[in-house]
């Protein structure tokens, strides 16, 4: 399958996250793990892998540090997004709970791995999406995300 990738330039100010009332980000290691592969397994039917194996792949990976994988967490306790990213200077998942889609979380997960990786000194951070995903590259585009070659 072909994808494109995106690429967001870190050089200039970051815009601060907005947040929707009553949601907030937490770390990974903040909340049961289980509640993050859920929201990926429900964005993705079919393309994660079973929780064991997500789990454990993704916690020895060398690329994985807990600080870049963040979840929006409701005020209920309810993840309402997840964001998986790479010491790479990489983003390698975007997912919003369905009931939560439509009020800004993934932009908020978005402007806040920026706001991560330019805090680490990344020069720009990347990602790469399915051409035919309108509404992800839109979002993308939006904020600041331009087409470079893979």
């Amino acid at each position: 399958m072909s994808h494109l990738r995106l690429r967001k330039c870190l050089s200039g100010p970051i815009e601060a996250p907005t947040w929707p009332a009553g949601i907030r980000p937490v770390e990974l290691a903040a909340i049961e793990p289980r509640q993050a592969h859920a929201v990926l397994d429900e964005a993705f039917p079919g393309l994660v892998a079973a929780f064991a194996d997500w789990h454990g792949n993704l916690t020895a990976d060398s690329e994985y540090d807990p600080s870049l994988c963040v979840a929006a967490m409701a005020d209920g306790g309810e993840i309402a997004g997840f964001i998986q990213c790479w010491t790479s200077d990489f983003i390698k998942d975007l997912a919003v709970a369905p009931g939560f889609r439509g009020r800004g979380i993934g932009a908020a997960l978005l402007t806040h791995a920026f706001g991560l990786f330019a805090g680490r000194g990344a020069r720009h951070v990347d990602l790469k999406v399915e051409p035919d995903n309108t509404p992800a590259r839109r979002l993308y585009a939006r904020l600041g995300m331009l087409e470079v070659p893979d």
